[in-house]
């Protein structure tokens, strides 16, 4: 249990959500971000720190707002 590891797969996981809602491929994502698409799939398995540019392009490229990424439950006090 790390709280920086499990935080980025909160992230990861609402940016495969909002990717799989939108039923954009990890491919298309790749193309909208510039992001290679190996990276996409770390970024969403949550082994890369986000930088708050990363998290714009996701955010633009999946057409939500930034903070619609941090929309996951996450019980801070368990650390």
């Amino acid at each position: 249990m790390d709280i920086k590891s499990d935080f980025l797969e909160g992230i990861g996981n609402k940016i495969a959500e909002f990717r799989e809602k939108n039923k954009q491929t990890q491919n298309d994502l790749s193309f909208l971000t510039g992001i290679e698409n190996s990276e996409i799939s770390r970024y969403e398995q949550g082994k890369i720190n986000l930088t708050i540019s990363t998290l714009l392009k996701f955010a633009q490229a999946l057409n939500v707002q930034p903070k619609q990424l941090f929309d996951f439950e996450f019980d801070i006090k368990k650390y």
